[in-house]
């Protein structure tokens, strides 16, 4: 069997308040984008687990893997015969996109399938929190609104279909613990629910990631490729999550690969 995790993007990011067990509230609107990894799982024949990755480096050893500790969250539990898995990275990682995320939670939807486990999508992203708080989105994979830690998901009625949003993410890796660090909360900021049925258009100056106060300032590159978007035509742009990717959004594709040598870049239809 083979399935292509998908990334998201941030539509907005309030960090609300610290909570008692030292992380934190937020609250964002996460959306698909076809940017996406390809992952393959089948029946090893010869009772043997593998686990294979190529494309862009993870930045981790095979055994720490999403995919992998997927695979034995649910082995754990059912005792699964052995597989043989491929993933093929395209989505980089510390970008805040999700790539990681979206592996692990589409390698336990396919476990359940292929070995028919009856597993509801409730169950599911119950078990996928113990792997990530991004995990549980993918396994609707549906434009949501997330609060709590992020793993408080309700759908949200937004609609890209027909924009092309461009992600383009320097040689920079931010992790979680390092964004968070520099944070400060602050309630009230308009989410991205709250401007469901508007353009992306309004959404500039008004919907806001705030881990960019302190991002940018420690990483101007992250800010100049944002301005670079606007400049270009685009409709709304912002970082994306706590990484190091910056996205934007508009009506039609633009022209911008040139822009952005020596930098990851995509650019893709939303459909």
């Amino acid at each position: 069997m083979i399935s292509y995790p998908n990334a998201k993007i941030n539509l907005g990011l309030n960090i609300t308040n610290k909570r008692p067990d030292g992380y934190h509230n937020i609250e964002s609107v996460l959306y698909p984008v076809p940017l996406c990894d390809e992952l393959e799982i089948v029946i090893a024949d010869d009772n043997q687990f593998s686990f294979i990755s190529g494309g862009i480096n993870t930045g981790c050893d095979d055994a720490d893997n999403l995919c992998v500790k997927a695979y034995k969250l649910l082995d754990d539990r059912f005792g699964l015969p052995a597989v043989k898995m491929k993933l093929h990275k395209v989505i980089p990682s510390g970008a805040g996109l999700g790539g990681g995320s979206a592996d692990a939670a589409f390698t336990l939807r396919m476990l359940n399938d292929i070995f028919n486990l009856g597993l509801e999508n409730l169950a599911l992203k119950e078990l996928s929190t113990r792997l990530g708080m991004d995990c549980p989105f993918f396994i609707d994979n549906v434009p949501a609104l997330a609060t709590g830690r992020g793993d408080i998901l309700k759908p949200v009625d937004i609609n890209l279909n027909g924009h092309t949003i461009c992600i383009a993410k320097p040689d920079i890796h931010i992790s979680t613990a390092d964004a968070y660090a520099g944070v400060r909360p602050h309630a009230g900021d308009p989410s991205a629910a709250e401007l469901t049925g508007f353009s992306p258009s309004t959404w500039k100056g008004i919907l806001e990631n705030q881990f960019e106060e302190t991002l940018f300032p420690v990483h101007p590159i992250l800010e100049d490729l944002k301005t670079s978007f606007y400049d270009s035509g685009s409709l709304y742009a912002s970082l994306s999550g706590s990484g190091s990717a910056v996205y934007g959004i508009f009506t039609s594709p633009p022209k911008l690969q040139g822009k952005f040598e020596g930098i990851f870049y995509w650019e893709g239809e939303v459909k």
